[in-house]
C-alpha cells in the first residue's frame, strides 16, 4: 500500500488491484468505483442449475435406501452416452447445453455408485462420476463460480480415489489450484500445485506416460501464474520453462484430463504471464508468434482476452476492442462473464471518454458493464 500511495508501484494489473482491495477489505469493484459484477437478474440459468445439482447430498435417496437404480445396465448406457459429450462442451464453452447435462449426470452417477448390483458397473460409474465432477469444476471456475467449483473439485478427488484412479486425483488437485487462483489465493494455489507436482515428479522419466506429463506440465503452468501474480518474476519464468520442457517431451498438444496441455498452451500461458507481470509489449510480441487454432474455443478466447488486456495497458483501444470481439465470436458464453473481459471493457470505456465507439458501447452492453 505504501508503494502504491507513493507512486513507486503502479496499479497496472488486476492482480495488484486485487491485493490492494484485500488489504483494504473491499471488493475490486468498489475500489474501482464500479457497480457490482452482476446482479441476480444477470446470472445465466446455467449457473443456478449446476449450483442446485451440487447442493446437499446428490443421492440421499440411495443412502437412505428409498431409491434404487432401475435397470442398471440400461441406465448406465444412457449415462455413458451423456458423459461422452461433456468435455467437448466444456472446451467449447457451451454452458447452456452443458449445465443440464451435468445436473442430470451427477445424481444419476452418484446413485449408480451406490445401488448398482454389479462391480463392473459400479466401478465404471465411479470413474465417470469423478470425471463429471472434474468437468463441473472446470466449467464453474471459468464463469467465476469459485465456491461451486471448489465443491466439485473436492468431490472429484474423493471419487477418483474411491475409483482407484491416482492420476485423476492429481487432476482434481489441478482443478482445485485453479479455484484458488480464481479467488486470488495464490498461496493456496501454489501449495496445492507444488505438492501435487512434487508427488508426480518421480514419475517424470523418458518413458513417462502422456497423462503424467500433461498433469505435471499443467501444474507448473499454475505455479507460473501464481508466481507472476505475486510479482515473483524469476520463479514465474522458471515454472514456465519447466512446463515448456515437459511440453517438448510430450511433443504435441493433447487433452489428458481436460488440461489441453502441450506446446501451444505453454505459448499462450507465456502471453498471460507477461500480462500479469505488467509487460504489455512483451505479451503482444509473444502473441504474434502464437497460433492457438489447434486448441479449444475456450483456450483461444482466453488467449484473446489476455491480448486485449495487453493492448488496453498500452491504451491501444482499437486493438483491444478487436481482440474482445474475436473472443466473443469464438466463445460468447465464456467471454461475456469472464472477469478479464468485463474489466478490460470497463477500462476501454474509461479510456474512450464521453464518446466511446458505438461497437464498444454495444460490447459493453452485452457484457453487462455499460454505465
Amino acid at each position: 500500500m505504501s508503494q502504491v500511495e507513493r507512486g513507486v508501484r503502479p496499479v497496472d494489473r488486476m492482480s495488484v488491484l486485487q491485493k490492494v482491495a484485500d488489504v483494504l477489505s473491499v471488493s475490486v469493484a468498489e475500489l474501482r468505483g464500479d457497480d457490482e459484477e452482476a446482479g441476480p437478474d444477470e446470472r445465466p440459468d446455467a449457473f443456478d442449475i449446476i449450483r442446485l445439482a451440487l447442493t446437499g447430498h446428490p443421492a440421499i435417496g440411495s443412502v437412505l435406501g428409498t431409491a434404487k437404480l432401475p435397470a442398471p445396465a440400461k441406465q448406465m448406457e444412457a449415462l455413458r452416452r451423456q458423459h461422452a459429450d461433456v468435455w467437448e462442451l466444456v472446451h467449447a464453452s457451451r454452458y447452456a447445453e452443458l449445465a443440464p447435462l451435468l445436473a442430470a449426470l451427477i445424481p444419476g452417477l452418484e446413485t449408480a455408485t451406490r445401488t448398482a448390483d454389479d462391480d463392473q458397473v459400479r466401478n465404471e460409474a465411479r470413474d465417470l462420476l469423478a470425471d463429471t465432477y472434474q468437468a463441473t469444476a472446470a466449467m464453474m471456475v471459468k464463469i467465476g463460480e469459485a465456491d461451486a467449483a471448489w465443491i466439485a473439485a473436492d468431490r472429484a478427488g474423493f471419487c477418483a480415489e474411491e475409483a482407484g484412479s491416482p492420476l485423476a486425483v492429481a487432476a482434481a488437485m489441478f482443478r482445485m489450484a485453479h479455484v484458488f487462483l480464481a479467488v486470488g489465493r495464490g498461496d493456496q494455489a501454489h501449495h496445492i500445485a507444488a505438492s501435487t507436482a512434487s508427488a508426480l515428479e518421480p514419475m517424470i522419466t523418458s518413458q513417462a506416460e502422456p497423462g503424467v506429463l500433461s498433469l505435471y506440465g499443467a501444474l507448473h503452468l499454475v505455479l507460473a501464474v501464481a508466481a507472476s501474480r505475486d510479482n515473483r518474476r524469476s520463479q514465474a519464468r522458471e515454472h514456465l520453462e519447466t512446463a515448456r520442457t515437459i511440453a517438448g517431451q510430450l511433443g504435441q498438444d493433447r487433452d489428458d484430463y481436460g488440461t489441453e496441455f502441450g506446446p501451444t498452451n505453454v505459448a499462450i500461458h507465456a502471453v498471460s504471464i507477461a500480462v500479469e507481470l505488467g509487460d504489455a509489449g512483451q505479451a503482444i510480441e509473444l502473441g504474434q508468434q502464437v497460433n492457438p487454432a489447434s486448441l479449444s474455443p475456450e483456450r483461444q478466447a482466453r488467449y484473446l482476452l489476455d491480448l486485449a488486456q495487453a493492448h488496453a495497458m498500452r491504451r491501444q483501444i482499437g486493438e483491444a476492442l478487436h481482440a474482445l470481439q474475436e473472443a466473443e465470436r469464438i466463445a460468447p458464453e465464456e467471454t461475456r462473464v469472464h472477469y478479464v473481459g468485463r474489466a478490460v471493457t470497463r477500462e476501454l470505456l474509461q479510456l474512450s471518454g464521453l464518446r466511446p465507439r458505438p461497437e464498444l458501447r454495444d460490447l459493453a452492453e452485452r457484457f453487462g458493464v455499460l454505465p
